[in-house]
């Protein structure tokens, strides 16, 4: 069967909603893959499905199918069922299901009784909703409409003696409808978000205000075993991502990186189900905020070494498991979110090969335990994440009116046997940057003021060497090399594409793709092909689908969605610029057959941007938007439309004679290509480079602060600076490492008159946006080049 980076077209679901079609829970179970799909808000059933797939990838739409927005699944022991949705699945493969007028809402989470765990199972809705459930006779009752605030549940687990509920979101900071809480905490301060929570079997507790999501075990998706053993949560804040953990009785709260800005929308709707799974034989994996990390089963309290970064990831994943000897990755993919040119909602599985997790994108992440908080004399941080990374740096300042020193103290092995590393002297009101030289190794790092402190800022910048990461390394095996580069003048197919889409009994599930290329004659031809699930590629002269796609849907890239100038490009949000880096300068201006697609989501709820020869991860308005963006790769090739159909990233752009391989893919009569793979083959692109800044003879005022321009993600950095002006002139270089405006100084450097001064970043040095401010008015230039 056809398949392309472990995306098999024939396996690609849809459903009639007018939000996504995302894939729930993926569970092996009695020699079948099992898998659902669902929709958004769907309490009451939808026209999702319930699917089995077979060792031979054929698979099946199960009769019992009744929708709705299911994520919870969990293995029955005792009865040796497999609760996945609303669905009860037994051994020899056999169906029944709950329904929605017995048991309404969304199911995100089940687990274990408290008391009768023979018999019966808790089910969590996202809506707050806890059932009862016996796993024999399918007897529901209802025992708590809504527990607990905040609301978006996702995960449920139990051990010592309690369960444990996360949810992940807040729409408002006033005071909502309290009357059905069992605990009334409201949202009174930005920072009391989502809401994790235990419930012993008579008196409910809040844990904590902030968002979460996983919650899980050793046990998996059988429950622990012991009622001893721990449980493991994950969630976030502002500064970064959360994992904690109950043992003994006792909650421990530790914190790691963020890879990606893009999960981090207030109401928690970008999050979908970041999972705690073994993917292996004793090798559990954790996705957290856009990272694949190897987790430890043995993590605890008392050991908590182990944990490794593995690669980051644009993908956005919702569950996995191990599937005849590779991981099955469910995901979403094509939604309607903020993608007007989808037809119709679709996704699919990912199959990954085993020992290939470092394949995609770099080790690298941010955040820390403070932003602009006051902390007092001698508390010390939630431990923070240290191992894995080749570089680490860390930005510490604070608002105090006298000098704060910070001791820094590491973990070496996870038994929690802190060490002191430093101490850093911290001038009043300023800032400093720490590198951490390659040799330093810990699991955690802890920061401790020693006096009191206002307005501190910690926060952590953590990278891998390009060289050490395989998916950038070189050597690797060019899988686009059917898309030509910018500066290559051979004729190319650029075009136009898009997931078609129409309401059964036509169920239009194609691709549609407006070709156009260059003939001999220099004349550019425009023609419609659309592409069937068997990968054929084949004229359609449908005037009416071409029609829509060009005229209804303004679906041709008129003009470009970001400026250029002299210093660099730009995109203005909110009246405020915000500078990146250029790439080739054919990207200047249109290529032979148009001007190449700027923004566009291919995966639900996060967009990628094709800007100047780099690919950008943008996330969601609510998540940051542009502020906080990151690099994915820098392409510098004839990209000029892309899109995800049936769980393929679809990219048009390919050499006229360009030979049919794992990738391209041609049409019938040989005129057009396409190239196809998997969202997250993009990294292998290449690591993010380009030439810009915020300046380029551009005049300024004193003291006026330049655009921010874009630093995080990128490797070799060097600055030049220079002026017009007949004196020297100071230049303030300022980092904001958070994204969040905490702008610190980094250094300030003197450029005489007539002379050009470099300075180069060291390895360990990163922020999110970098800007200059010049003392004197002048014609100003300050220049980085990425390599």
């Amino acid at each position: 069967m056809k398949q392309y980076s472990g995306i098999y077209p024939h396996l690609a679901v849809f459903n009639q909603s007018d939000g996504e079609c995302g894939i729930g829970a993926v569970v092996s179970w009695a020699g079948k893959l099992w898998y659902l799909t669902y929709m958004p808000h769907a309490q009451n059933g939808s026209d999702d499905k319930f699917y089995e797939l077979d060792t031979d990838l054929r698979v099946a739409i199960r009769p019992e199918s009744i929708g709705g927005t299911p994520a919870g699944r969990m293995i029955h022991r005792e009865s040796d069922q497999l609760l996945i949705g609303a669905y009860l699945v037994d051994g020899q493969g056999q169906v029944r299901v709950i329904p929605p007028s017995v048991m309404p809402g969304r199911i995100t989470a089940m687990c274990r009784h408290l008391t009768g765990p023979e018999n019966l199972v808790y089910y969590l809705m996202m809506e707050g909703p806890i059932f009862e459930v016996n796993v024999h006779t399918l007897d529901v009752r209802l025992l708590f409409e809504k527990p607990v605030p905040g609301w978006h549940g996702k995960g449920m687990y139990k051990s010592q003696g309690r369960i444990v509920i996360a949810n992940n979101g807040d729409w408002k900071v006033e005071a909502t409808d309290t009357s059905r809480y069992q605990v009334e905490d409201l949202p009174d301060h930005p920072d009391r978000i989502g809401c994790l929570a235990e419930w012993d079997g008579g008196t409910w507790a809040i844990i904590e205000r902030k968002q979460h999501t996983e919650v899980m075990g050793p046990g998996g998706l059988l429950g622990n075993e012991s009622d001893d053993d721990p449980i493991w949560t994950t969630g976030w804040d502002k500064r970064s991502c959360l994992l904690k953990v109950l043992d003994g009785g006792v909650w421990h709260r530790f914190r790691m990186p963020k890879a990606s800005y893009t999960y981090d929308g207030r109401h928690g709707w970008h999050t979908e189900w970041p999972r705690i799974r073994e993917v292996a034989d004793g090798f559990l994996m954790m996705d957290l905020h856009g990272m694949f990390y190897r987790f430890p089963e043995t993590f605890s309290a008392a050991a908590t070494g182990g944990i490794r970064p593995l690669s980051s990831h644009h993908q956005m994943v919702v569950d996995y498991c191990e599937w005849q000897g590779r991981t099955a990755i469910a995901c979403n993919h094509a939604s309607h979110m903020d993608n007007p040119f989808v037809g119709r909602c679709q996704s699919n599985l990912w199959f990954v090969e085993k020992n290939t997790w470092t394949d995609y994108g770099p080790r690298s992440g941010w955040g820390g335990p403070w932003i602009e908080d006051d902390v007092a004399a001698d508390e010390c941080s939630d431990p923070y994440f240290f191992a894995g990374f080749d570089r680490r740096g860390l930005h510490l300042a604070h608002q105090s009116g006298s000098t704060v020193e910070f001791a820094l103290e590491m973990d070496p092995d996870g038994a929690g046997n802190w060490q002191a590393y430093e101490t850093l002297a911290v001038p009043p009101k300023a800032a400093l940057s720490h590198i951490f030289l390659p040799g330093c190794t810990a699991e955690w790092i802890r920061i401790r003021p020693l006096q009191d402190v206002k307005g501190v800022t910690a926060y952590f910048h953590y990278a891998g060497d390009p060289a050490n990461q395989i998916s950038l390394g070189p050597g690797q095996a060019d899988i686009f090399t059917s898309i030509p580069g910018a500066d290559d003048d051979a004729p190319f197919i650029g075009g136009i594409v898009r997931p078609m889409g129409a309401k059964p009994p036509q169920d239009e599930t194609r691709l549609q793709f407006i070709a156009k290329r260059q003939l001999p004659s220099g004349e550019i031809e425009e023609q419609q092909y659309i592409v069937d699930e068997d990968m054929t590629i084949r004229k359609d002269d449908k005037p009416d689908a071409y029609r829509q796609f060009k005229e209804e849907l303004a679906g041709d890239v008129s003009e470009l969605d970001f400026g250029i100038d002299a210093a660099s490009i730009w995109v203005e949000k909110d009246g405020r610029r915000f500078r990146l880096p250029k790439g080739d300068p054919a990207f200047d201006a249109a290529f032979s057959v148009g001007l190449p697609r700027g923004k566009r989501e291919i995966v639900t709820e996060r967009s990628v941007w094709n800007a100047h020869g780099t690919f950008y991860e943008v996330p969601r308005e609510n998540s940051g938007g542009v502020r906080h963006m990151r690099p994915v790769c820098t392409h510098n090739r004839k990209i000029m439309d892309y899109c995800t159909w049936r769980g393929l990233l679809t990219i048009a752009g390919v050499s006229t004679d360009a030979a049919e391989d794992d990738h391209c893919v041609r049409s019938e009569d040989g005129n057009v290509a396409l190239w196809f793979g998997a969202v997250d083959d993009l990294w292998r692109l290449g690591k993010p480079v380009g030439t810009g800044g915020p300046l380029k003879d551009t005049p300024v005022e004193a003291g006026e602060a330049s655009d921010p321009y874009l630093m995080t993600n990128y490797d070799e950095k060097r600055l030049t600076l220079s002026h017009d002006a007949g004196e020297t002139v100071r230049f303030t270089v300022e980092a904001d490492p958070t994204g969040y405006d905490t702008w610190m100084i980094y250094q300030a450097v003197d450029v005489p008159s007539g002379e050009t001064i470099e300075h180069e970043f060291y390895h360990g040095f990163n922020a999110h946006w970098l800007r200059v401010t010049a003392a004197r008015a002048c014609s100003a230039t300050a220049q980085l080049e990425y390599t």
